[in-house]
């Protein structure tokens, strides 16, 4: 998918605050091109079959049929984010490969990292395709540029075990040298590449990193790291394709 070709999507739910939520969202995302919003998965099917869509934010819990039984429907469904207010169903929906789960209240924040996952996928072929809206990636050659002590400091992304969120700083840890600066630990992980993984609102870890694990830790090198109930299962999806 061409790096300015926008990702036509369709948003899904019987509740209309919910759904002008969604549609609100998706506005505010250029990358983003709203095709049509729906209350019922007959007139998603409808949609659909009238439309190019690349993706669907498609509710769970609706009347007649459930998102994910509407999904198995599809013989060539697009790529899907679901929207619950029901974390039971979330083994259900990474069942079915989808892109992310959202859990009702739904924030911009939590909205726009679903979002950058789509984005980093050519939604044509699979593949990861690289996407930036800052100068600091640098993903071709495997390093970023943060700003510390009034000077750009080169990062190794191979080198790199670790950031963790200070409010608004982040920490770098690398092999050799620890970093603190102003910034967004959100923001630095839309430009990190899959080789990482948010496990806690304010840890992102190096997945080729990880010495050991637990339910509730991850041990890098001499740290151990807490793991919070909202990532455990990406997290431990992650964990189990490795072992």
């Amino acid at each position: 998918m061409p790096g300015n070709k926008k990702i036509y999507c369709i948003a899904v739910d019987d509740e209309p605050p919910a759904l002008q939520l969604i549609e609100k969202y998706i506005q505010s995302i250029p990358a983003l091109h709203l095709a049509g919003t729906c209350a019922n998965a007959v007139d998603a099917l409808a949609l659909l079959q009238n439309n190019s869509v690349d993706l669907i934010f498609l509710d769970i819990q609706m009347p007649h049929i459930l998102g994910t039984d509407f999904m198995r429907t599809l013989s060539n469904p697009p790529k899907v984010i679901f929207t619950t207010a029901f974390r039971k169903f979330a083994v259900e929906g990474f069942d079915l490969d989808a892109v992310d789960y959202l859990l009702k209240p739904i924030s911009f924040e939590r909205f726009l990292k679903a979002v950058n996952k789509v984005m980093k996928l050519n939604l044509s072929t699979g593949e990861k395709k690289s996407f930036s809206n800052t100068p600091e990636k640098e993903n071709e050659n495997n390093f970023i540029y943060l700003r510390a002590d009034r000077k750009n400091i080169k990062i190794n992304l191979d080198d790199l075990l670790f950031i963790e969120s200070l409010k608004n700083y982040i920490k770098v840890v690398t092999k050799d040298k620890t970093i603190v600066t102003k910034h967004s630990i959100s923001i630095l992980e839309e430009n990190l590449p899959s080789s990482f993984i948010r496990i806690h609102r304010s840890f992102i870890i190096a997945k080729n990193k990880i010495e050991s694990f637990t339910h509730d830790f991850i041990q890098i090198g001499k740290y151990e790291l807490p793991v919070s109930r909202s990532y455990r299962h990406e997290v431990e999806k992650f964990l189990k394709k490795e072992i």
